[in-house]
């Protein structure tokens, strides 16, 4: 249940958000219901994920893990459950979607990078960052600067929505019950 109501004031704003969100996702995200109450932080949001769905130098695959692994390790659901039906609309392939909050038991599944793309998600997302140096240069050296920055900033990002989420109570919202995500076990 959420911790905040899911009905803010029908501003202009909030009824412009309400329409987009349905028309490009079918229905209308909870995260902005919820944001909605405060008109500055939902728009300050909308213009951050707007520019950042510019951003280009890093694999989409990999920006997506990174995203996914941050969200496992926070347990944020909304953020999986949604990031399970995005993952379904840049076509990659789901049954390795699911593994990612089981990444290490399922290291066969993933490339040597993709590991340590989850592996560096999981490491920023601590309390505490937990980032080793080696980890770190190997990302760069493979990726390049450019693109490390931007993994960077996907995993913070995706800590801010994550926590953001968990923090409301947010909850599954059905996204991936539309792309067939396989049951974990």
């Amino acid at each position: 249940m959420a911790r905040i109501a899911l009905t803010p004031p029908r501003t202009l704003l909030n009824r412009i958000g309400a329409w987009y969100s349905r028309r490009t996702y079918g229905k209308v995200l909870e995260p902005g219901l919820a944001l909605g109450h405060n008109g500055r932080v939902l728009l300050s949001y909308v213009r951050m994920e707007r520019g950042v769905a510019r951003w280009n130098a890093l694999d989409p695959g990999l920006k997506h893990l990174a995203v996914m692994a941050t969200a496992a390790r926070i347990n944020c659901s909304w953020c999986m459950d949604f990031g399970h039906w995005e993952a379904d609309g840049l076509g990659l392939p789901l049954d390795k979607i699911a593994l990612v909050p089981q990444w290490r038991e399922h290291t066969e599944e993933f490339t040597e990078l993709e590991l340590q793309v989850m592996e560096y998600a999981e490491a920023m997302t601590e309390t505490e960052p937990t980032v080793p140096d080696e980890l770190a240069a190997s990302l760069i050296a493979r990726l390049g600067e450019a693109a490390f920055v931007e993994l960077t900033a996907m995993v913070s990002l995706e800590n801010f929505r994550s926590r953001i989420n968990s923090a409301f109570g947010l909850t599954s919202q059905g996204f991936s019950e539309a792309c067939a995500v396989p049951a974990r076990g």
